[in-house]
């Protein structure tokens, strides 16, 4: 069985407007390396409340990487 993601150290998200763009690359590097190894805990039955609540957090991170490069765009560009 898989080691399971600890999610509670990222309960608070940092406020993307205070990062430099810096700051914000290195975080969606971060963040897409947690989509990395959540990707490696999918569940099989895609008809569980496990599955359903593994893509709620899934979902989740898509959209804040998406956040993150709509930041980077703001400030001039992308990766």
């Amino acid at each position: 069985m898989a080691d399971r993601i600890d999610f509670s150290q990222y309960a608070e998200e940092p406020d993307l407007r205070e990062m430099s763009r810096e700051a914000l690359q290195e975080y969606w590097e971060t963040v897409r390396e947690r989509i990395a190894l959540l990707d490696e805990q999918e569940p099989e039955d895609m008809d569980s409340e496990e599955y359903e609540s593994w893509g709620d957090r899934h979902e989740a991170l898509e959209d804040l990487a998406d956040e993150i490069l709509d930041r980077l765009d703001e400030l001039g560009g992308r990766l």
